[in-house]
């Protein structure tokens, strides 16, 4: 089996287009997530009542929570642009010079992955969150020079899978740092038939609840299920989607009832069968499953966590009684995970 299958639901992505268009456009047209909606929603009112810029903002947790889609209604609830960038393709100061002059007064800039900023890089933010400044040097050797560069009041919207890789002077620069989580199984099923009613795809209750059972409690991973699933019921029923299509499609993904997909299950198996269920470190699991580490860290392992089939701890990573039932190799086993249970 080829290592395409790093996640069976992500792999099927819609157009940007169609991606926007499901995006909640107003806070109150945004589901789950109520104590961050809240708190952004209080910041946001003080900000229009003061006309003043608004605070940056750090959001939090795994990914296709909906950090972009709360940046996009923030700009939408202020009135004002939002400029979206990634931390990677910020490389270098003069890009962030570039970034930051282009802005408007009160503009939202939203960068992603904003833990991946270059150190040399994040420096320069500082002063721009602070003080609305850059000061960038000019030419090299004895002809170097600094140079100051006013900007406008904007506000900073940053997100991040990993907080604990953001330096602590950059944390501290955030009025507010708010996490998302894991969405509830009700919460996924309204996003679910609220994406089927704008794409026009009949769906039941009993069809919406499934998907969003196996969504991982993900929006984004729910929607491309739902996107899989419609191509389903219109070339193998009559196009509406019931449970038994739903268990259908998604039975033809590899993704279980749990929501596990085929990676997933191979990380299991792989602990259970080849490191006895552990301790065993993130990179030698990497390395059974044939996958990137990153990816097993950012995509996989909050899941399998989350959900209780795997423990991390200061030894490395360790499968749990319910990781040893899925993995297909007993919950019986003696082994240095069981041990570790006991400790």
């Amino acid at each position: 089996m080829s290592n395409d299958i790093t996640s069976a639901a992500e792999s099927f992505q819609p157009s940007p287009d169609v991606d926007a268009a499901l995006r909640p456009p107003s806070f109150q047209d945004f589901t789950g997530q109520s104590k961050t909606i809240e708190r952004l929603r209080v910041m946001v009112g003080a900000a229009r009542k003061r006309e003043e810029s608004l605070k940056h903002i750090l959001l939090c947790g795994p990914p296709g929570l909906g950090k972009t889609t709360l940046a996009h209604i923030i700009g939408r609830e202020l009135e004002r642009e939002v400029r979206i960038t990634s931390g990677p393709v910020i490389d270098k100061p003069g890009d962030l010079a570039g970034l930051l002059t282009n802005l408007q007064e009160g503009d939202l800039l939203f960068i992603d992955e904003i833990h991946r900023i270059p150190k040399t890089v994040e420096e320069y933010l500082y002063s721009a969150m602070e003080d609305y400044r850059i000061d960038i040097m000019i030419d090299q050797g004895p002809n170097a020079r600094s140079v100051r560069l006013e900007i406008p009041r904007f506000t900073l919207v940053g997100a991040t899978t990993r907080v604990g890789l953001l330096t602590s002077p950059m944390r501290s620069r955030f009025t507010l740092q708010t996490r998302l989580d894991y969405y509830k199984r009700e919460d996924l099923t309204k996003i679910v038939l609220r994406s089927c009613k704008l794409l026009d795809c009949p769906i039941d209750q009993e069809g919406a609840t499934e998907l969003a059972g196996r969504a991982r409690g993900t929006p984004r991973i729910a929607n491309n299920l739902i996107h899989f699933t419609r191509d389903y019921a219109e070339e193998r029923s009559d196009g509406k989607i019931t449970r038994e299509i739903a268990c259908k499609a998604l039975e033809l993904l590899a993704i279980d009832s749990h929501g596990l997909d085929e990676m997933d299950k191979r990380i299991l198996s792989t602990m259970a069968q080849n490191f006895k269920g552990g301790p065993v470190g993130l990179g030698t699991i990497a390395v059974g499953v044939g996958e990137e580490e990153h990816t097993l860290e950012e995509v996989h392992e909050p899941f399998l966590i989350q959900e209780g089939y795997v423990k991390r701890t200061a030894q490395g990573r360790v499968l749990t009684a319910k990781g040893w039932e899925i993995s297909g190799f007993g919950s019986g086993q003696s082994s240095i995970s069981d041990q570790m249970e006991l400790m």
